[in-house]
């Protein structure tokens, strides 16, 4: 059925006015399916308000109508969506199932089946690199890791998300994956996923106490296993994190940095890096995070991206827990570090029509019925709270162990290329003896250094 509105602007914000004015009720974005049940009161893109008659908002945006076309037998203003090609960016394992959703969301939306999609796979971790060497030739909709955001809005590559679209992004998903989809009070996208943090795999015939480090130690070298756990930039933030500093970076709305928060260089900070040195001291430790590359071992510090893996080497003995408790001079922390998320954006668009189907597109994409699919499909998890009270995402037990664990981290905001670096850096340092018999004193004249470089970052 066509879809009525009462004008077309050019920004998302204007485009939401103007869509929630064709006779929306507002509402929490509702499932996957319902954009194109015009007795939702969904107020989206897809709201239909042919009941209502409502045509209030006509006067203040008929200078801006360029993409309507007048309705003379009804008095209505139909949008023209165009047509052509939207091209789709997202991780190999889940093309196929993207297809399949888009196919859907076009069956539901005859409206705007001008279009084609054309899905192409590019993990989240290298989207953003080739989405800026040339924003023109970008895909539409792409899917990127959160600590990209920063970049991709300073290279104008995201379409601010306003309006309604924005309300649903905030009052759908879970508070972190929310917080993620935004530069200052902007959003810039969909969130897809919750589940890109850490938590441990463990043979349970092996580990007695997975919720102490120490015991997790002992119990490896008693049985002569590995425990992996790398002290790269992500995860020793696990560390530092657990043990109370704070590495913050701030950015305005253009995505540039501004402001640090950053105690690194405390006695919070001293009791993480002796820690982290204490537990690579131990000859069962090995640094490394992924179960495929693992030998020998009874615990490992990986993600859910690795849990069929896991499921396959350990067996009836296979086990999750989220991250131990770690004790440094007679003081016990508990672990914590980053959480991280999968989101969509937008690219800007030229043609107005075509940027309201790109926004209604990556809405569905990232709605409810959308993310259950993928958990069932490959397995990610959920970002939206209602695709995360199913009971089948309930009982996996990696993401039960990354739920558990999340409430222990922070979202991982927006970093400087050069932290990742040098927080690197700083792990092989400590994993590699170099700090074995350094003093306080002197530790804490390593962290110095370090938290000098991250404070010139913003200067």
């Amino acid at each position: 059925m066509k879809k009525r509105v009462l004008a077309l602007v050019m920004s998302t914000a204007m485009i939401a006015s103007v869509l929630t004015a064709c006779g929306g009720n507002s509402n929490d974005g509702g499932s996957a399916s319902d954009t194109s049940n015009t007795t939702t009161g969904d107020n989206s893109a897809s709201a239909d308000n042919a009941a209502t008659g409502d045509n209030s908002a006509s006067a203040d945006t008929s200078a801006d109508n360029s993409a309507a076309t007048d309705n003379s037998a009804s008095g209505e203003q139909t949008m023209d969506y165009g047509s052509g090609e939207i091209k789709i960016w997202v991780p190999d394992a889940v093309t196929g199932v993207t297809q399949t959703l888009c196919d859907s969301f076009f069956e539901a939306h005859p409206e705007m089946n001008g279009y084609t999609v054309a899905i192409e796979p590019m993990g989240e971790g290298d989207a953003a690199g080739n989405v800026i060497t040339d924003v023109e030739a970008a895909p539409d909709l792409y899917a990127f890791a959160q600590d990209q955001m920063a970049r991709l809005v300073t290279a104008g590559a995201l379409t601010p998300i306003n309006g309604d679209y924005a309300t649903f992004v905030k009052e759908s998903n879970d508070a972190g994956a929310a917080a993620a989809a935004q530069v200052g009070s902007e959003v810039y996208a969909f969130p897809l996923t919750s589940d890109n943090g850490y938590f441990m795999y463990y043979d349970k015939s092996v580990i007695t106490d997975p919720s102490s480090l120490d015991q997790i130690i002992a119990d490896c070298e008693a049985a002569g296993k590995n425990f992996y756990f790398d002290t790269g930039s992500w995860y020793q933030t696990a560390f530092f994190f657990g043990a109370g500093c704070q590495l913050e970076f701030e950015t305005d709305e253009s995505g540039a940095f501004t402001s640090i928060t950053n105690t690194y260089a405390s006695e919070n900070g001293l009791k993480a890096i002796k820690a982290i040195r204490t537990m690579s001291e131990s000859k069962c430790y090995m640094d490394g995070s992924s179960v495929g590359d693992a030998v020998n071992w009874a615990a490992i510090v990986d993600g859910t991206w690795d849990s069929s893996a896991a499921k396959e080497i350990l067996g009836d003995n296979y086990a999750c827990a989220p991250l131990p408790k770690f004790t440094v001079d007679g003081e016990s922390f508990q672990l914590g570090g980053f959480g991280g998320f999968k989101l969509m954006g937008v690219k800007p668009q030229a043609e107005p029509g075509k940027l309201v189907v790109c926004l209604e597109l990556a809405k569905y994409l990232s709605d409810t019925d959308a993310q259950l699919t993928r958990f069932k499909e490959v397995g990610w998890g959920p970002s939206n709270v209602t695709a995360q009270q199913d009971s089948a995402v309930q009982a996996d037990e990696a993401l039960s162990a990354l739920g558990q664990q999340l409430q222990y981290t922070i979202p991982q905001g927006q970093y400087p290329g050069e932290y990742w670096s040098e927080a690197d850096a700083l792990g092989e340092t400590i994993c590699g003896g170099n700090f074995k018999g350094y003093t306080d004193d002197q530790l804490m004249a390593e962290l110095q250094a370090f938290s000098d470089k991250m404070d010139a970052l913003v200067k």
